[in-house]
């Protein structure tokens, strides 16, 4: 294809409108509720705060705006999710026409974040990683023009956008940890005016509400967060193992990336200039991250669950088109384009593959529920049930309710409410959280009187000692640590 014939702005238009069309409309078809951690976030909205057990608050924030202007419509949230995703991808665009005289190289360095599944596939629901992914491309862009024009419109606005990505989730930090080493690169070269430093004034005033919020409630979300990441339960081998399945992931994430790549550049061969500026910045903003990461786990021995990595690739695109610039050959640019279709319909393939493979799995289930198990256990196990994987999975909609019902098993937010219950504290669960403000034909609304029958019941023998909760084994990296004092 002659470059001359690619319209990028058009193709880029297209492509946004499409991908915003798609990732509505399909879950808003094949779901039958929400996913679980959008759920959360309505149930923290219904009583905003400056934080959350497990989370700051920009997510909960968000969706609470939705909730007073939508109501309980399914498709406003996963419309929520794929603005904060095409707001990225135009942000990314924008961002990289400092970096390319050509257009089509920028629109290839979008395009080719469709084949990273953290961008189609898992965008529907809205959660902490979503909500980061605008501030984490803003910061970015705000930073280099800072660096560019050096105005203080640009360093306030970084600093803003820092603030708000760190509300949104914590692992933003990691960014902002990049970006002071090219702050440190820059000192030593004495190319950095301090004027950057009102950049603070911002990002602190954004910050403090928050950061008061974590005092007066003992840093709440660091307990849950080492809780997540298996520091509190160290281990030495964990420090080997841990690095080297993060690398596996990662490795396994970019390779949908260099196959579209493989369709558009000749060799790949590259000079690296060590003294190039633009290089340096993006390698800081790309990779770094990635590897400060992959330090946290070698050191730390943190186990890193791969949705935290969502926003990490977002300038992937934008480095690999810079790096191979010289590589790319315009004229295989319809092969390119072609495998770029394949992987925007893979990923709604996937999608509509998991509501027809949850048949095997209902299967599955039911027949697991059924079988034969002594007396003395069956009380637990049938509390097990209903605060367990099945009960977990159930809230996101990957199985059919009319399976559990036959059980007599309640799926919906029986096992929310649990989970916001703080250590297992039903006491500051409230019950407008239980029939949590969605639609009609959610399980809870549907039997709220049984369901708040069961939760009473429930509470009643936790209370009297009589039953005790389900170890965290049952739902690894789902529910706190049960607390002694239940």
């Amino acid at each position: 294809m002659n470059s001359a014939k690619i319209n990028a702005n058009k193709i880029l238009t297209v492509f946004l409108l499409s991908h915003f069309a798609i990732w509505v409309l399909v879950p808003s078809i094949t779901n039958h509720n929400l996913p679980l951690d959008t759920i959360e976030a309505l149930a923290w909205g219904s009583n905003l705060d400056w934080g959350f057990n497990k989370h700051p608050p920009l997510s909960a924030f968000a969706v609470e705006v939705f909730y007073q202007i939508f109501g309980s419509q399914d498709w406003a949230y996963y419309f929520l999710s794929q603005i904060c995703v095409v707001t990225s991808f135009f942000v990314v665009w924008k961002f990289s026409e400092y970096f390319f005289q050509n257009k089509i190289y920028s629109l290839i360095a979008v395009l080719l974040l469709e084949g990273i599944y953290f961008y189609n596939y898992t965008t529907p629901e809205f959660n902490v990683y979503v909500c980061e992914l605008p501030f984490w491309a803003l910061t970015v862009y705000y930073c280099w023009k800072g660096f560019e024009k050096n105005d203080y419109a640009s360093w306030l606005l970084f600093g803003f956008f820092s603030g708000l990505g760190v509300l949104s989730h914590y692992l933003f930090i990691y960014l902002l940890c990049a970006l002071d080493v090219f702050f440190i690169y820059l000192i030593t070269n004495k190319k950095i005016n301090f004027k950057c430093l009102i950049s603070y004034i911002p990002f602190l005033l954004v910050l403090l509400p928050h950061l008061i919020w974590l005092t007066e409630n003992n840093y709440i979300t660091i307990t849950y967060a080492l809780h997540r990441t298996g520091l509190s339960e160290p281990n030495f081998l964990d420090h080997f193992i841990h690095p080297l399945i993060f690398l596996g992931k990662q490795i396994g994430i970019l390779v949908p990336v260099f196959i579209m790549l493989f369709f558009l550049v000749k060799k790949f061969k590259i000079k690296i200039n060590y003294k190039d500026e633009k290089l340096i910045f993006l390698f800081t903003i790309a990779i770094v991250p990635i590897i400060l990461m992959f330090l946290t786990s070698l050191i730390a021995g943190t186990r890193i669950r791969t949705m935290w990595m969502t926003s990490f690739y977002l300038f992937t695109g934008v480095f690999f088109v810079y790096l191979f610039e010289a590589k790319i050959y315009l004229e295989k640019f319809k092969n390119f384009f072609f495998i770029f279709l394949f992987f925007i319909f893979e990923g709604i393939f996937w999608k509509f593959f998991e509501i027809s493979s949850s048949f095997f799995l209902i299967l599955f289930v039911f027949y697991t529920s059924m079988r034969k198990q002594p007396k003395k256990a069956k009380k637990q196990q049938q509390q097990r049930q209903r605060l367990g994987i099945m009960l977990r999975i159930a809230a996101a909609d990957r199985f059919d309710r009319r399976v559990f019902e036959a059980r007599g098993l309640n799926p919906g937010d029986f096992d929310l409410v649990v989970r916001l219950s703080m250590e297992w504290k039903l006491a500051s669960a409230q019950e407008s959280v239980a029939v949590y403000r969605m639609h009609d034909m959610n399980e809870t609304r549907r039997h709220s009187s049984r369901h708040m029958d069961e939760l009473q019941t429930w509470a009643a023998e936790m209370s009297n000692g009589s039953l005790a909760a389900p170890p965290p084994t049952e739902a690894p990296g789902i529910y706190p640590s049960p607390s002694d004092n239940v």
